[in-house]
Order: C-alpha cells, then structure tokens, then sequence
C-alpha cells in the first residue's frame, strides 16, 4: 500500500549547495538557542558536523494570509539566515496542509472544488512570502502529496502497539484510528503535561499561553478536529492519525488504507514529511506558539512511538497582538497582507514583523510602522550617501562573502544569544553612526584615502547585517520590486536625495552665519526646525553635517 523506501539525502540528491564545500564560522561555537522542551537557552550542537535541517510548519491553506502567519514566517527565515551567515548547510522544510475540515467546509459553502481553494490559497501565502523577502524553503511538501507515507508511519505505531483502530459491530475497520496516549509514557514531554487527565500548573500555564485560537469545542486536547470528539476514543487524551470521512466529504477527499477509507488527522502529516524530507532525526522543529500544544505535543508523541527520533530542539516564534489581544481571524482582528502593503512598502513591513527577538510577542500598531520606516529612512540615507562617496557600491557576492567571522562583534553577540534582532538592529544602527561620522570627515581630511577605505569597510558591514535579516535595499526582491522604496546603489545621487542636499546645506549655512554673527537663538531656531523635520545636525571641526533620524 504505501512506499517503504527510506528517505534519501536530499542535500545531496536536489540541493545546489552539495556541490559547495561547508566552512562554518569560528563564531557557529556561541550560537545558543532555545529550547521549548527544556524551557532553557542552550549551546546549539548540530547533529550532523556543518549541517542543519529545520522543519517549520507551515499554513493550512483554507483563506488568505495576514499578518500573524508571515511573522512566523519571516522569525524564522531569520533563523535560517543566521545559519547560512554561520556557513552551515541548511534544508529548510516549511510544509503545506492542503487539506483539513476548514479548507472541505469553507469550500462546499463557498461551492468550490476543496483542491482548487487549497492551491488558489496556497498561492497567496507564496506571493507574500515572496513579497516579503522569505527565502523558498528547500522543499515545500504538500499533505495530499504525502499519504503513503502517513499511511506508513500509522501502521508503525500500530505495528508498535501505541495506536488502535476502530471497528464496527461486524468488526470491520471504521476509518477511525487513534494514538493510545496512555501507551506512551513519555507523552507531555514538550510541554511538561503530566500523563493524567488531568494537567498542572505548568500545563494550564502553556494552554493560556498557546491555546489553538481556532478551537471548537471543548475538547482541550484536540481543539480542532471535529474526529478527536469522537466517544470511541479511550482516553480524552487520544487522538486522531486518521480518520473516517463525514458524510459531507467529497468522494475525491477520501483514501483507502488497511484500516479503512477516510483522510488524515491533524498531527500525522508533520511526523510523515519531516522524516521523509529529514530522515531520522533533526535539528530543529519550528512554528508557531499556538502549536505547542497540542500539535507539536502529539507530533512529538507519534514520531517517537513510530521508532524515529524526534527533533533535538523545538522552537516557537510568538504571536502579533493587536492592543495586547492574539491577532487571529477568529477574532477578528486579522490584517491582510495585501491590506497592510497597502499602506507601507515590503521592507517597511518586513522590518516591522521582523523587529523583536522571535519570542518575543509583537504588538502591531501604526507606530510599529512608523519606527520602521524612520529605520529605512536611516537605513537608505546612509547607503545612498556612502556610495555616492566611493562612486558606487560594493557588490552582491562582495556583501554576501562576507563570513560571520567578520561582522561587527556587538551584532554576532546579539544574533548568537537566542536571534536577539533587537540587539542586531542595535548593532547596525551603531555602524551607521560611525559611518556617517566619517562621511562627514571626508571632504576636510588630508588622509581622505584611509577614511575612503574606513567608510567603504562600514557600508560593506552594514549591509552585510541587514542581508543577514534579509533587509538589504540593493538586494532581491527590494530592488526589482521596488518595494523598499526606491534606494539608490549609490553611483548616481537620486533626484530626491540631490534637491534634500540642497535645501539642508543651504539652512545649514544660514545656521553658520548665524552662529559667527553670535545669534545663537537664529541658529538654534534653525537647528530645531530642522530636528522637526527628522534632521539630526551633527557639528565638528570641520563644520556640521547632517543625516535623517
């Protein structure tokens, strides 16, 4: 019935990467990451020397992708860069779920095909991941693209003793077939829930913290699958790996197996591609907060009573909250991708989401954006000025050479405590401080050669920084899109930036009248008009410069 073949190495059969010899950072020894599992920040050892493979949930395809969804997104494309700056090789796994009960009943409502809904909507999550400078996973597996292998691993749990199937009065297979929780003594092991039906403090702790916000029903331990309700269950704990069709599924929705027709749990499909893409065994199992339990709780759970090592680490990005409430469509307090780009460009948004540590609840507002857009003001200023300075721009291979042995040490520090982006960002702006401190010494130095090379080293650091959270402007998608606002490669100054140079060195002179004539309130009146626009002044020895807050 299923396929029995183990999975190869898919670095070697499909990624272009296996031809490229591994030479991971001396920097890769202080990465600590934590750990859900554990509760605990740890050195992170990969398990396989100079490689990574990281499995991510991914949407369930039922409607159209907001905000909440690509900030998970967009946490751990960060993590996954950080990694390639370190030199590690990386399979990066994000999956597909394209088919469940809310795709089949907001299809049949909707009077659509369920497959033609799933791939309409999966392609909406792509242009946004896309949109928003999301690296293409290595693969991107769909569940209805995977049954023979859930059908496998289900018969290993059964084969195990750990799974049982349901049977009719005439004892034939119903479809329904469920994990024997109370068979598996090491169930709760991910979110520390005593193997009891009854759970405690620690447990009701993490279900405030990451209770499924889609819940129907009242069933704690299965929140989603109308399946997991059933009363042939033998503990409320168990749940479903696959399960018999409702009446309303479509004939094309339904697949035949040993233990009767019907589809995928919930949970099945994650442990079936994670261990086809990953083999036995891998570094990391990301999503997002709300799937700690009970998804990752029962995926964990499943794999391990399938025979396979479950992932050494397990890491969860936290939600967007809209005035401290979990942004959800069930709430509705959802925002659009589309809708939100409406009002600001992709790197504006992209920074927005990307802007705290992944832990880190995000609290989306229109201040949120306004900062990131001061961020990208500060950002394409210095760019821009720095490569009219040197009469061009260090190139793409040049800025992506660039090993994490060679970056700033504040901004490694931070990205290797837990993908501290706070402090990262902290690092770059530090970087831009000085670089402008040198622009403005260029023109005045006799030694303007070695503050030519100083300036040249900062931009080249810089934007090795921003490439590594994905936020360089001369970098794809920003620069074919122009989502990032049109930044300038520096060899030719901008209409904008030549009229700004203007109109500011014309105050400034004004200033400097003001202050040699000793009207010191002219020349402040003309400092703090000037900072009410979002100039900051900078006075030297040489006279003042200027650059955008």
């Amino acid at each position: 019935m299923g396929n029995s073949q183990e999975p190869q190495d898919f670095n070697t059969s499909v990624m272009p990467s296996s031809l490229t010899p591994v030479h991971v950072a001396k920097v890769a020894d202080g990465l600590n990451l934590y750990d859900t599992a554990s509760h605990q920040v740890s050195h992170f050892v990969p398990l396989k020397p100079g490689e990574v493979g990281i499995y991510v949930c991914g949407a369930t395809v039922q409607s159209s992708p907001h905000i909440g969804h690509i900030r998970a997104a967009v946490a751990f494309d960060i993590v996954r860069r950080w990694f390639l700056k370190l030199g590690y090789k990386v399979t990066f796994v994000r999956n597909v779920t394209d088919i469940d009960d809310k795709i089949l009943d907001k299809a049949a409502t909707a009077g659509q095909r369920w497959w033609a809904r799933a791939y309409y909507y999966e392609r909406e999550f792509t242009e946004a991941y896309n949109t928003l400078g999301v690296l293409p996973p290595t693969v991107e597996p769909r569940a209805t693209g995977h049954m023979s292998d859930m059908i496998d691993l289900i018969q290993r749990i059964l084969d195990n003793g750990h799974g049982y199937v349901v049977t009719d009065a005439d004892g034939k297979p119903t479809g329904n077939v469920y994990f024997d929780v109370a068979s598996w003594p090491h169930y709760g092991e991910l979110t520390h829930q005593k193997q009891t039906a009854e759970v405690d403090e620690a447990a009701a702790v993490a279900d405030r913290m990451g209770p499924s916000v889609d819940a129907t029903g009242d069933d704690k331990y299965n929140p989603v699958d109308p399946a997991d309700a059933s009363p042939d269950k033998h503990d409320p704990r168990d749940f479903a790996l696959w399960k018999a069709p409702k009446d309303t599924d479509p004939e094309d929705a339904r697949w035949s197996t040993p233990f009767g027709v019907g589809r995928p749990g919930w949970h099945i499909e994650c442990s079936a591609m994670s261990h086809r893409y990953l083999g036995d065994g891998f570094d990391i199992h990301g999503g997002g907060l709300d799937l700690r339990f009970p998804h990752h709780e029962n995926e964990m759970a499943q794999t391990r009573a399938a025979g396979y090592p479950s992932a050494a680490r397990w890491m969860h990005s936290a939600w967007v909250t809209a005035k401290g409430e979990k942004m959800s469509k069930s709430l509705g307090t959802g925002l659009s991708v589309p809708s939100v780009l409406a009002e600001s460009s992709a790197w504006v948004v992209r920074y927005a989401l990307g802007s705290v540590q992944y832990r880190s609840m995000l609290e989306w507002s229109d201040q949120a954006l306004v900062e990131a857009q001061a961020a990208y003001d500060r950002v394409s200023n210095f760019i821009e000025r720095a490569g009219v300075a040197l009469g061009g721009q260090p190139s793409r291979e040049e800025v992506t050479g660039i090993s994490a042995d060679d970056l700033p040490t504040d901004f490694v520090a931070a990205m290797n405590d837990d993908v501290n982006v706070s402090g990262a960002t902290a690092a770059i702006f530090t970087a831009i401080r000085s670089g402008n401190t040198l622009l403005s010494q260029l023109a005045d130095r006799a030694d303007s050669e070695a503050v030519q090379a100083e300036v040249r080293e900062t931009l080249l650091a810089v934007r090795a920084m921003l490439d590594t959270l994905g936020l360089d402007p001369l970098a794809e998608p920003w620069v074919s899109a122009g989502a990032a606002g049109g930044a300038s490669d520096g060899t030719t100054e901008t209409p904008e930036h030549a009229a700004l140079e203007a109109l500011i060195t014309e105050q400034l002179n004004a200033r400097a009248e003001a202050r040699k004539a000793r009207d010191f309130a002219k020349a402040d009146q003309i400092r703090d008009a000037l900072a009410e626009a979002g100039i900051t002044i900078e006075d030297g020895l040489q006279g003042s410069t200027w650059s955008l807050k």
